[in-house]
């Protein structure tokens, strides 16, 4: 899939860069804060505001031109802040999306195959339900059973675990219903299907990644303030809230995402056939495996 995220690495390099400086002018308050008030007074507000007092009774008696100079380095603190959260998208990226890198790799496998385990065990449950209670004489209450499970199944991931976080296995579960259900390789095959696509799918996925991109970098946002809570504790609460929000928005940006790819395909792949000269002009209806295993030998060219 990273033809499928080529446009949200963009925006996730491109797009902030205008951002910066006001989030990072926050967590270097927040870090003069932890100086002033350190973590035995971390909430005493009287101090904080004597602190604040007579550190602006100080800048007032400079020069201008120091104080310019005083509020040109602040900023220029502050973007720096900013380029090095930016550059933390990328390891956080791959730590929501993975695979994980080397050094946490042997606990990612670990953790792939605990959830791995239960999600066979769930799967397994609700194959033997189906099979006690086949479908003819099934009962509403069975029914319901089975669909709790299913429901439990697919909370955990909606094909079988490769990937230790539940982002990462929504991800490889749509390139693994294309790969089935459509015979179509996602890496090869999704950028010849998104110049087919019209103008209004193409930008609601843009959105979609944009809202993608905010809530990874907000989970980046997150990072400075756990590292000020070693100085000051509250920061640390703050990380924790801003990580939080930024990982429930990633979350739902994902379910969407991934949502509105797996519909692109049941609503365009026939277009990529046709376009291709697998399928005749005057079909219709999803593509078969068939016709994608075609497409697919086109668009990987032997490779």
């Amino acid at each position: 899939m990273n033809d499928f995220f080529g446009e949200l690495a963009k925006q996730l390099t491109g797009r902030w860069l205008s951002l910066l400086a006001i989030p990072g002018v926050l967590v270097l308050a927040a870090g003069w804060a932890g100086l002033q008030l350190g973590q035995e007074d971390a909430l005493d507000t009287h101090r904080l505001a004597d602190a604040m007092s007579s550190t602006t009774t100080e800048l007032a008696t400079w020069p201008a031109g120091t104080q310019a100079l005083a509020v040109a380095g602040l900023l220029l603190g502050a973007v720096i802040v900013g380029l090095i959260v930016q550059a933390l998208v990328v390891p956080i990226r791959a730590l929501c999306l993975g695979p994980w890198p080397v050094p946490l790799r042997r606990f990612g496998r670990l953790l792939t195959a605990r959830r791995r385990e239960r999600w066979k065990e769930l799967h397994g449950e609700r194959a033997a339900l189906e099979k006690v209670h086949p479908e003819p004489e099934r009962t509403t209450d069975q029914q319901h059973r089975i669909d709790d499970v299913a429901g439990q199944t697919n909370k955990i991931a909606m094909s079988e675990p490769t990937r230790p976080t539940w982002m990462g296995d929504r991800v490889h579960a749509l390139a693994d219903i294309a790969a089935h259900r459509y015979g179509l390789d996602l890496d090869f095959c999704w950028p010849r299907l998104w110049l087919v696509l019209p103008d209004s799918t193409r930008a609601e996925i843009n959105n979609v990644q944009g809202g993608l991109a905010t809530a990874l970098f907000t989970i980046c946002w997150a990072l400075p303030y756990l590292a000020l809570g070693v100085l000051w504790w509250p920061a640390a609460l703050i990380g924790v809230v801003i990580g939080l929000t930024g990982w429930v928005r990633a979350r739902s940006a994902i379910t969407t995402l991934t949502e509105l790819a797996e519909s692109t395909l049941d609503v365009h792949g026939r277009d990529l056939a046709i376009i291709f000269g697998v399928a005749d002009p005057t079909s219709a209806g999803p593509l078969t495996p068939e016709e994608g295993k075609l497409i697919t030998d086109i668009a990987r060219k032997g490779r």
